[in-house]
């Protein structure tokens, strides 16, 4: 009871002194001053908050006192808030405060921050003056940025005229172990403890030296010592819990973090050790938010920018991940940890080239070679698909560690891929010897035995793993992948319904017994299966994704948007499904609810590429052709390694006619992929349009070399030759191109050349061989349904377009060549077969055209003209189009309108079938 009145009674001196300081201005300087040595008793007994708050009392009594601006700093920088405490002392240095007390304080301060050149630069002038506190957090300094040499010359100049001085004699400790002599550190950390038994910096430095000589239960030990000393010392403690982390023993880890907290709780080391225990736990999220914190006070925190990228590494925030990688290997390149986990990231996010460039420098000069190392090399050769390399350095990681099941393995498949099949399949038996236990060993040679379609191998090797892994269910789904290949259904579809009842939902096997349900035409009963995933979970995404999937199998786009709407209501946190969702927008039409979508997400996803990329393909299907520059200029900053992103804004540098920039974007992506069919073609097709057709043919015969087996050089030179009106020599071209391609796209190339060469029967000899070799083809269906059209053919082109239409519904563009078949016919169905096509592709400027130009011919002016109207906004270069509307024009009485809009047409000198029409009609306005 006597306590609760002392503190009581203390309180009420407080309160009153306050009350003083506010009512008597001339007393301002004596409430000021009894608040410091208030303070001051406060910290002597170990109560740090208290002596804050009555420092913090002080400044509001008087804001320019500047020892109580000098000691708030102080306290501020043991409670580990660096930013707090920099605020404070140069407070107190512009309020005059001595520069021998302020400046050791600034100079800490900033070694905290990371900023250790700041805190040689900022404190250069004072240390001309002396000083060995100052002398020494410089010297720390200069250790901090690899000037050993410097560092211990002022190191040994203090202890020279103080031979006592602990900072000066724990500095040296730590120069004598950076140059690997442990027995000098501990002697003079020894001379520091004699000198000074209780200084915490020594204490601290004996703890760390015993940690560093790996005796963690001694070091742990002296932590403890230290805290003996000085109960409230916030380094004690996280040095403590950094053992606690590494030897698992979280709770007691977290226990000295609640204890530094309570004496420090701001203090940015405490917040990063939280994110260690935190990382180590798998507790990644929690992790990466006190790590923000840090680097949000301390952006060049080392350690911290090292955790980062792991942190997001395991969150799969590759881009982030690899930022704070190459961060920190920019100012620690000799740390293979942060090398090797940013070829991880890099691995990881497909830049199979990047990774093999970080990892070259440790694989050239490294003394011992590290398992690690060599197997990461390894996965990168894998992932660039050189197998001799992977097994190079797959072989050399094995050497190592012989008994390695899961580099044996990785062995056995680089093996595979360099087609040695035989060693491959040993190598991954050898694994399973190593480790009859191990599940990745023993699904990779199960696997590999179904890839080389060794089934009843397959099966051997399952059943051996089903006797260690007898309630893994994947064992069981690729026993039913091997009875499918020997064509047992039956058997299959009872190893995934045993699957199954190992695991309920192993959507592995949901989906195996979805496609066999669909091979036997089951398509009802494979949409109940899926549904009855989506009954017990309403957010399984992959359930939910596959009925999507199904829906598109059977043709059913507004149900395959209905799922996928659903995907992204029920998992609103996920960004793929919101992605796949806006794909399907753009696909069906709907461009703006896709546009809306991607910018909705992009708040929370900024660097995103996927997400970048769809904004700026949404943006381009709006007609939105700026912001699509904007957004793939974006991509370009976020991927600068794509050629194909540089391909994407050649694309959209053309539609604003803007060529020059065209040619630059295609000669970035030539220069990150020569070889880049797409890009070429581009820039022949340039070429051509300036007529320089030798640069464009030279373009066309290097695809050839780069691509001998390939179609697209072949083709590309017939396309340049036949823009000069070169049919003849272009077809041996094309016919070269279909014997390579065998596609439908090079028969109709080569029947237009052979009709450009008035060889009309060759032309249908060619159609008719590849109708007959792929009857079930629709492009040449098409391609002889349009040639019928554009010949006048209208009886043959409707019995085509109808034939078409049988197989596919829902084919508007068949639909609206089929509307203009009827509509020149004179038949009634031309009407509804245009806004049949409309109504599957609202808005597209050729169906409007079609739809608006029936009803014109039809009298229905009023509704028509708006129609073509809007068609020639949609495509203003189309002469035909155009024509279509002049003409409505007139017929609406416009003749004014009509007669500008046929002038402008005829002027602008672009070729289209009703030219002679539109100037008959010109003259008669």
């Amino acid at each position: 009871m006597a306590g609760i009145k002392r503190n009581r009674l203390v309180g009420a001196a407080l309160a009153s002194a306050l009350l003083l300081s506010v009512l008597s201005g001339c007393k301002k300087e004596e409430s000021a001053a009894t608040l410091v040595a208030q303070a001051k008793q406060f910290q002597q007994k170990g109560d740090t908050s208290a002596a804050m708050i009555q420092l913090k009392n002080a400044l509001a009594a008087s804001p320019e006192d500047g020892e109580a601006r000098y000691l708030l700093a102080k306290l501020s920088l043991e409670g580990g808030d660096a930013l707090a405490a920099d605020k404070e002392i140069r407070k107190a240095i512009s309020l005059k405060y001595p520069e021998a007390q302020t400046m050791p304080v600034l100079a800490r301060v900033l070694l905290t921050q990371g900023k250790f050149q700041a805190a040689l630069d900022e404190t250069e002038a004072a240390a001309k003056q002396g000083g060995a506190e100052l002398l020494c957090v410089r010297a720390d300094a200069m250790l901090a940025l690899g000037k050993r040499d410097e560092a211990k010359a002022v190191y040994e100049s203090v202890a020279q005229s103080q031979p006592n001085f602990a900072p000066a004699l724990v500095g040296l400790g730590r120069v004598a172990f950076l140059q690997r002599d442990p027995a000098a550190a501990t002697a003079f950390a020894d001379k520091a403890l004699a000198a000074a038994p209780k200084d915490a910096d020594a204490l601290l430095f004996k703890a760390d030296l015993l940690r560093a000589q790996n005796k963690p239960e001694q070091a742990l030990e002296a932590y403890s010592q230290v805290l003996v000393a000085h109960p409230a010392h916030r380094s004690a403690h996280i040095e403590k819990a950094y053992l606690e982390i590494a030897a698992g023993k979280y709770e007691l880890a977290q226990a000295d973090l609640v204890a530094a907290k309570k004496t420090t709780p701001n203090s940015m080391m405490v917040t990063y050790t939280q994110a260690l225990l935190d990382f180590t736990q798998g507790k990644n999220a929690a992790a990466l938010e006190s790590l923000q914190k840090v680097l949000r006070v301390a952006p060049e925190h080392m350690p911290s920018i090292l955790l980062a990228g792991a942190v997001n590494l395991n969150l799969g925030s590759m881009q982030q991940a690899e930022q704070h990688l190459r961060k920190y290997l920019e100012k620690n390149p000799e740390n293979l940890y942060a090398r090797k986990m940013l070829a991880t990231t890099l691995l990881r996010g497909g830049q199979t080239p990047d990774a093999l460039a970080v990892l070259a420098p440790a694989l050239k000069g490294a003394e011992a070679p590290d398992v690690q190392l060599l197997a990461l090399a390894g996965e990168s050769y894998m992932q660039a698909r050189d197998f001799n390399k992977a097994t190079e350095y797959f072989e050399k990681a094995t050497a190592l560690e012989p008994k390695a099941a899961a580099l044996r393995t990785s062995l056995g498949l680089s093996k595979l891929g360099k087609g040695d099949k035989s060693q491959g399949i040993s190598d991954l038996e050898a694994a399973t010897a190593l480790d009859s236990k191990s599940l990745p060993s023993g699904i990779a040679l199960i696997r590999a035995e179904i890839g080389l379609r060794n089934f009843d191998k397959a099966l051997a090797a399952a059943a051996q793993l089903a006797k260690t892994q007898p309630a893994n269910p994947e064992v069981a789904q690729l026993t039913g992948v091997a009875l499918l290949g020997k064509s047992d259904a039956a058997g299959a579809r009872a190893a995934f319904e045993k699957a199954l009842t190992l695991q309920a939902g192993f959507f592995p096997a949901v989906a195996a017994l979805v496609q066999l349900d669909m091979y036997e035409k089951k398509p009802e009963a494979a949409k109940q299966r899926l549904l009855a995933l989506v009954e017990k979970d309403k957010k399984n995404l992959d359930a939910l994704t596959a009925l999507a999937g199904l829906a598109a199998v059977q043709g059913q786009q507004d149900e395959v948007t209905s799922w996928l709407e659903k995907a992204s209501a029920e998992n609103p946190d996920a960004l793929q499904p919101a992605i796949r969702l806006a794909v399907q927008y753009l696909r069906t039409g709907k461009a703006q609810q896709a546009l809306n979508l991607a910018r909705k997400l992009q708040p929370a996803y900024p660097s995103n590429s996927d997400l970048v990329e769809l904004v700026a393909q949404s943006q381009l299907a709006t007609k939105d052709i700026n912001g699509a520059l904007e957004s793939y200029s974006k991509l370009a900053g976020l991927l600068p390694k794509s050629p194909q992103v540089h391909l994407r804004l050649a694309e959209v540098h053309l539609q604003l006619k803007n060529e020059a920039a065209a040619a630059d974007d295609l000669k970035k992506a030539l220069a990150l992929q020569p070889e880049l069919i797409q890009a070429n073609t581009m820039q022949a097709g340039m070429l051509v349009r300036q007529k320089k057709f030798d640069a464009a043919l030279a373009i066309a015969r290097l695809v050839q070399k780069q691509h001998e087996k390939l179609p697209a050089g072949f083709a590309l030179e017939g396309d340049i030759l036949s823009s000069q009106g070169k049919s003849a020599l272009a077809l041996p071209l094309y016919e070269k191109a279909l014997a390579l391609g065998k596609a439908p796209g090079f028969a109709i190339k080569l029947a237009d050349a052979y009709r450009h060469n008035g060889k009309a029967k060759e032309a249908d000899q060619v159609i008719a061989r590849w109708r007959k070799e792929n009857p079930n083809e629709p492009a040449m269906a098409m391609y002889e349904a349009e040639t019928s059209l554009m010949a006048k053919q209208y009886p043959l082109a409707v019995e085509q377009f109808e034939a078409i239409l049988k197989g596919n519904p829902k084919n508007a563009v068949a639909l609206n060549n089929l509307a203009q078949a009827y509509a020149q016919l004179k038949d009634k169905r031309a009407l509804a077969t245009a806004e049949q096509a409309d109504k599957l592709v609202p808005g597209h400027p050729a169906i409007l055209d079609t739809l608006g130009w029936i009803l014109v011919e039809q009298g229905d002016v009023q509704r028509g003209l708006p129609l073509l109207q809007k068609a020639v906004a949609g495509a203003a270069g189309n002469g035909e189009i155009r024509y279509h509307y002049a003409a409505a024009l007139n017929k609406s009485g416009d003749k004014a309108g009509a007669r500008k809009e046929l002038e402008q047409l005829l002027a602008g000198g672009n070729a289209f079938p009703q030219a002679d029409e539109a100037r008959a009609l010109l003259k008669q306005l």
